[in-house]
């Protein structure tokens, strides 16, 4: 900007500010005496006009709103400008006055130019935020059309065990009553029938004519909480947190736990974390595999030395096809692959530290992974039985006592969580703790062993490792990620950037490469290329059937634009770009 422009946008701000704290008329009581109103020039207000059916006249032209910082961060200097003004109305007005009002007029419009860009920045961000979280809103759950379905564990056609974890097992199911599949379960004769299971044919595979499984059934092991549905839903609350909204609307004592100001907190959708679309408590069934795999968890009927009760909470999700372990043991990503699935991670444990949730279980076994039409992986982070999601403590667990739970993942549990010592006033904060089990787990994306699973001297651990111990990532993994990933196993956490920023931080080597490779980048410049990336996004969304992952990912980042969080992984990709 040309001093010229400067200096006259200065100028106007600078009458302004004279024209609110000049001296004001008044009458005169003696020759060369100011009258009531010069008194406010040396920091008193004028008195009230007393003039009888008179109205009180303003005090001074009113400062705009967004200028009434300079009362307080030029203070001094205006109070010189006064006294410099009064001078000159007199007559008496010297070079050295002269060259303060020319400063002060200068330096204030050069800040206010400078603010001028950022209001600019930050209003287009707001408006192309306001584009795409509205293109974002999830598509409603398959059962929603179906609101009085799927309550039931006899509503539903159970097939094959598809998983087993330390408090559930989870199986693979459909409902027989779903359009696509009703002349065939007619035809197999398991209308009014259930919980019906799926049987086997001799060589292991699918009897003929089976329904295909769109839905997953976990059923969650009760040892500790009772028969009675208010207290399964008490006690496994935290399994509820990404529960959709019509999930418990046909349980017993739903509307109970849903007003409950102890309950946790409800999540809100987002495509890289698991929906629950029905919970519900059911008698236990003996399903396949039981007796085999988990005995210990039935009640007694069906197992003599069983510990479980007769009755748990079943929840119903989508059928993924394999969780992140098993991916990365048949699949080795291309390295631009990889880094779009560490993203996707960072974008789903953003938006849990956006709603006030820590997962604390964060692990390949518990993300979960499709395809989109090209074959690129789409991850789902699943498994909330240990979130903390608790509404009056938010991210700041009290930590009074050694008895409270941290999480449950010791292997991945962050430096700051596995090191904390309890204590009256002791608190463990998990706003970035997640972020920190992301990095770990990016180093078996990229094709490593994860550092804190190793064994003997590869192995390290949370409480002790150092970050010069962390092994270094492959040369054929970009620059920008491998110091991103470094960053955040930080063991101080006020080192780790946000989930946000690291997220902006891919976002901007992904598709900003053009833009980090100017020498001077302006906010301006800035604008103009999400202004493309909006452009393109949109084009690309509408011409294809399916959102590829690329173009989920694009979207995701522009619904949570964000001017400042931008600028700051700018700035650090520059740092680290500029750094020997």
């Amino acid at each position: 900007m040309a001093v010229r422009q400067a200096l006259g946008r200065g100028l106007q701000l600078g009458r302004a500010l004279l024209l609110r704290f000049a001296p004001k008329p008044g009458p005169v009581s003696g020759w060369g005496k100011p009258g009531p109103g010069a008194a406010w020039g040396r920091g008193e207000r004028p008195g009230p006009v007393s003039s009888p059916g008179a109205q009180p006249r303003p005090l001074g032209l009113p400062l705009p709103d967004r200028y009434r910082f300079f009362r307080q961060s030029v203070a001094g200097l205006a109070a010189r400008i006064q006294r410099q003004f009064v001078v000159r109305a007199r007559g008496g007005a010297g070079p050295c006055g002269r060259a303060v009002f020319l400063a002060f007029g200068l330096g204030l419009g050069l800040i206010e130019e400078k603010q001028a860009e950022s209001r600019r920045a930050a209003s287009a961000c707001q408006e192309i935020q306001a584009i795409f979280t509205q293109k974002n809103k999830q598509v409603s759950d398959p059962l929603d059309t179906r609101r009085w379905q799927g309550f039931r564990l006899e509503d539903y056609l159970i097939g094959q065990a598809i998983g087993k974890g330390c408090n559930a097992a989870v199986y693979e199911a459909t409902m027989p009553t779903l359009p696509q599949h009703l002349e065939k379960a007619k035809h197999l004769g398991l209308l009014g029938k259930g919980p019906d299971v799926v049987s086997k044919g001799t060589d292991g595979e699918q009897a003929p004519g089976a329904p295909a499984f769109p839905f997953a059934i976990k059923m969650m092991w009760n040892i500790s909480a009772g028969s009675s549905s208010e207290a399964i839903l008490s006690k496994m609350s935290q399994e509820l947190v990404p529960a959709s909204r019509m999930a418990l609307d046909g349980e017993y004592g739903a509307v109970t736990y849903r007003r409950s100001r102890d309950g946790p907190k409800q999540l809100a959708p987002h495509p890289n974390i698991i929906r629950v679309f029905r919970a519900f408590t059911s008698s236990v069934p003996l399903l396949p595999g039981a007796l085999a795999d988990y005995p210990d968890m039935l009640p007694p009927h069906y197992y003599p030395e069983g510990l479980g009760h007769g009755r748990t909470l079943f929840l119903v999700m989508k059928n993924y096809p394999c969780t992140l372990r098993q991916y990365l043991e048949e699949q080795t990503p291309s390295s631009r692959l990889a880094t779009m699935m560490t993203l996707q991670l960072l974008e789903g444990v953003d938006h849990l530290v956006q709603q006030g949730i820590a997962h604390r279980d964060l692990k390949s076994d518990n993300i979960l992974v499709e395809w989109d039409s090209d074959g690129c992986p789409w991850l789902v982070i699943s498994d909330f039985g240990c979130c903390l999601a608790d509404e009056r403590v938010g991210l700041q667990l009290p930590f009074n006592s050694s008895s409270v739970e941290r999480g449950g993942n010791g292997s991945l549990m962050a430096p700051e969580v596995s090191t904390a010592h309890s204590g009256p006033h002791a608190v463990i904060d998990y706003s970035k703790a997640d972020t920190w089990a992301v990095g770990a787990i990016a180093y078996e994306i990229f094709g490593l062993a994860n550092p804190f699973y190793g064994q003997g001297s590869a192995h390290l651990e949370s409480r002790s490792y150092q970050e010069a111990q962390l092994p270094e990532m492959p040369k054929s993994v970009p620059p920008e990620t491998r110091q991103l990933v470094r960053s955040l196993l930080q063991r101080e956490a006020s080192k780790r950037p946000s989930a946000r920023i690291a997220a902006n931080v891919l976002h901007l080597s992904l598709w900003g490469e053009h833009l980090l490779a100017l020498k001077n980048l302006k906010l301006d410049k800035m604008i103009a290329w999400l202004l493309q990336q909006s452009a393109a996004t949109l084009l690309a969304d509408r011409l294809r059937e399916k959102s590829c992952v690329e173009t989920k990912l694009q979207m995701l980042f522009l619904a949570n634009l964000e001017c400042e969080a931008l600028c700051q992984a700018a700035l650090l990709l520059s740092s680290w770009r500029a750094a020997p």
